[in-house]
């Protein structure tokens, strides 16, 4: 059976501040995306949270970028934003960028990851969840997952992975993406995935079949705002087993924290800390930065779940590893490496200081260096 997996989630309001969603909130959305599987529209969703964002997971027949389901999930948000603006609640609907619906729910603030497949005899997928960052935070789990002997073993001893797989990366900035095979390219994949300011994977594909493994959200709401409304919060889906890394070998990653972007306003470097779905509240200086994994077996189309699987204390020391780094960077306060570099704070707050300032910048005859990444001025050594 064909079908086809969307994930749709948005920030439409915190309960309180950034830290968690409100129930009468999540329950209005859940009302709206129940209904339309009476209607037909979908065989079955789910609705989860982490932090202050709210994910939609659907599964349908209508393939990728439809338009009834990303109607769907953008009546679910707008029903939900009128109950946390009643509420009062922080942010809310700050993600809806846009007062009409216009085809799907790209460009106008949700987040998406999508993937269609022929669902096999068993089909296990993840959908991992995180809050507080950004989605080139799935580069480094997604590179271990599916191209690293070190981290899945499948990739040496499983005839069905032994090929490797393809990762398709994109330039958030120009729009444009490239398709990289492993292990040949694993280089050349590196010098971008690696860049995560500007590249992020949107999804991976088996080299043998070129049939889909990963899909993950890439919209940057800064980007499509033209100002910082909140960070993107990404969502990620991962198909698991028979020709894919196993569940295990998919959840490896997250057993030792690394550095995101993202945290407090979008704007400071910090570790992403994996946690149980009731551990999903970011409190301290709004954060650190949280991820959830949802698991799910699909029978039918429906959705058997979700498991809630980093709920083990083998991630225990993930944890207080991340806590560990999150006091580290903290001790940094507002200096950089803590807070991002000016180049990734082009989109946050701050150009509203430096705008009041910048007339107050006078010239005292000292050679000009290169921006970064601006071509202008001279480097002296």
């Amino acid at each position: 059976m064909k079908i086809t997996l969307s994930v749709i989630k948005a920030d439409i309001g915190g309960f309180v501040g950034h830290s968690t969603t409100h129930p009468e909130v999540v329950n209005k959305v859940k009302e709206v995306a129940e209904a339309g599987k009476e209607k037909g529209i979908i065989l079955d969703t789910s609705v989860i949270t982490c932090g202050d964002d709210i994910a939609i997971v659907m599964t349908h027949t209508h393939g990728i970028d439809a338009e009834p389901v990303h109607k769907l999930a953008w009546d679910a948000f707008i029903a939900g934003t009128e109950v946390a603006k009643k509420l009062k609640l922080y942010g809310a609907g700050q993600d809806i960028l846009s007062d009409a619906f216009s085809g799907n729910v790209k460009g106008m603030g949700p987040g998406v990851a999508e993937m269609e497949f022929e669902e096999r005899k068993s089909e296990p997928v993840i959908v991992f969840f995180a809050d507080k960052t950004a989605p080139s935070a799935w580069n480094l789990p997604l590179y271990e997952m599916f191209a690293d002997p070190m981290n899945t073993a499948g990739l040496v001893i499983d005839p069905s992975m032994h090929d490797g797989f393809t990762f398709e990366v994109m330039d958030v900035y120009s729009g444009k993406a490239i398709r990289l095979k492993t292990p040949a390219e694993l280089y050349d994949l590196l010098v971008f995935i690696g860049a995560t300011s500007r590249y992020v994977v949107r999804a991976v594909y088996r080299n043998s079949d070129g049939e889909i493994g990963a899909a993950a959200s890439t919209q940057k709401l800064s980007l499509m705002a033209g100002r910082y409304v909140g960070k993107d919060d990404p969502v990620l889906i991962v198909r698991a087993q028979s020709g894919f890394p196993a569940v295990g070998e998919v959840l490896e990653p997250f057993g030792r924290p690394w550095l995101v972007e993202g945290w407090m306003r979008g704007s400071h470097t910090g570790p992403l800390m994996p946690v149980s779905f009731k551990e999903a509240k970011p409190t301290r200086f709004d954060g650190p930065p949280r991820v959830i994994a949802a698991g799910y077996q699909i029978c039918e189309g429906k959705l058997i779940g979700p498991n809630d699987l980093f709920d083990d204390p083998a991630f225990d020391y993930a944890r207080e590893r991340a806590t560990q780094l999150a006091n580290f960077l903290r001790r940094q306060g507002i200096f950089e490496p803590h807070r991002l570099p000016p180049e990734e704070m082009e989109y946050t707050t701050l150009p509203k200081v430096l705008e009041k300032l910048k007339d107050r910048f006078k010239d005292i005859g000292e050679p000009k260096a290169k921006a970064p990444g601006s071509g202008e001025g001279e480097i002296h050594e």
